[in-house]
């Protein structure tokens, strides 16, 4: 008999894609052309990533 070990699903997906989405409809917004709905997705992505890293991943270590 083996030991199974329990692996919780990964939503940092839906992160990525609330930060993509909103940063394309800030850059939409701002109507200042094309590049900058492009520059919005990429902050977004950027920020979502760094919202991740920084309070998601350290809220179940112990301190």
């Amino acid at each position: 008999m083996g030991h199974h070990k329990e692996e919780k699903e990964n939503f940092d997906y839906i992160y990525y894609l609330v930060g993509l989405v909103s940063g394309l409809f800030v850059g939409g917004i701002i109507e200042k052309g094309f590049t900058w709905i492009f520059v919005g997705g990429v902050l977004g992505l950027l920020t979502a990533a760094a919202y991740i890293a920084v309070l998601v991943r350290g809220r179940n270590e112990e301190a």
